[in-house]
């Protein structure tokens, strides 16, 4: 899983960057936390603000911080589903 946080480094991009590195441990996730800062980069996606949260070039949610339950379930539901794939006969 790539994840990544998109945002110019401000307070709010911080703090997502850092409730997410929690969850990625606390859920034991095979999963590589990007920060991304560069606006050219950002721009690529379609967001209207940041902080943003990309998980496999899905755009999951913009311009807020969700509390840590959400992010929680958000990236266990991707492993999930991950994993599904990865053992279903019609990959």
């Amino acid at each position: 899983m790539i994840i990544k946080i998109l945002g110019t480094g401000c307070p709010k991009c911080k703090a997502l960057q850092a409730s997410v590195e929690w969850v990625v441990k606390e859920l034991w996730l095979d999963a590589s936390v990007q920060k991304i800062e560069d606006m050219s980069e950002i721009m690529q996606y379609d967001i209207m603000a940041t902080p943003a949260l990309i998980v496999d070039e899905e755009v999951i949610f913009s311009g807020s911080i969700p509390q840590l339950e959400k992010i929680k379930k958000i990236l266990s539901h991707k492993k999930l589903s991950k994993d599904f794939l990865d053992w279903s006969c019609c990959k």
